[in-house]
């Protein structure tokens, strides 16, 4: 189906990923299309190796193919796509060293993220981070719900930090954590692990202990590395 074509300077339409409403009616087509090929790589829709041709995703999100082009062009900029002979376009596979780099990247960010929090965090701040490490172990939850409430528990560490170029190195990452695919808490007990390590981190930025909030948090990091290894195959390294 599709959409009528809209310059790359208009709104764009709400998009349905997954069943769910995705609220980019804000942003441009082109970052639209971008932002929902990208969520549809971090929650599993579109795999490694998954072929991406411009028609069949204009048609799958009722878009005009040139954002589409646009999103595509972007994400191969990136390495988050690339070239398969004539197969065209797939979706990158993160080689295990390549995994082990990004977390290693990962933990001195959210090491450093935490470490502000401790210094910066207003009660407010501190109030939401409680409310999200108590929502993070609501019974019932699947680990797709752990996972958003997760990034949410992080971006919320990140804000109370205070730090633009903190920032900036972080959403560096981020698109490239979408290729790790499905998530850590997909593996046994590593919810229950992951809800003890976020309680950790939080004490710490409570208590105002910069040094214990850093390394809690860069122990949480390591933790999810090693669960992220252990994966089985067929869920990517």
């Amino acid at each position: 189906m599709a959409g009528t074509p809209l310059s790359d300077d208009e709104a764009a339409p709400d998009l349905a990923l997954a069943g769910e409403a995705q609220p980019f009616a804000h942003l441009s087509r082109g970052e639209a299309a971008y932002r929902a090929i990208l969520d549809q790589i971090r929650e599993g829709i579109l795999k490694a190796g998954d072929r991406l041709r411009e028609q069949d995703v204009a048609a799958r999100f009722g878009m005009s193919r040139t954002p589409v082009r646009e999103a595509l062009g972007r994400l191969l900029e990136k390495r988050l796509l690339e070239t398969a002979g004539g197969r065209g376009l797939t979706v990158r596979a993160l080689s295990p060293s390549e995994v082990i780099e990004l977390y290693s990247m990962r933990e001195i960010l959210e090491g450093a993220a935490a470490r502000l929090a401790a210094q910066h965090a207003s009660p407010p701040e501190l109030a939401a981070l409680a409310d999200l490490e108590a929502a993070f172990g609501r019974e019932g939850a699947d680990y797709g719900e752990l996972a958003r409430v997760n990034r949410d528990f992080h971006a919320a560490i990140h804000r109370a930090a205070r730090n633009a170029y903190l920032d900036e190195a972080t959403r560096v990452l981020d698109d490239n954590i979408a290729l790790l695919g499905i998530s850590t808490f997909s593996a046994p007990g590593r919810p229950e692990a992951a809800r003890a390590e976020h309680r950790a981190i939080l004490d710490a930025i409570t208590a105002r202990d910069a040094d214990g909030a850093e390394q809690a948090a860069r122990a949480h990091m390591r933790a999810a590395l090693r669960t992220r290894l252990s994966l089985a195959p067929s869920h990517r390294p």
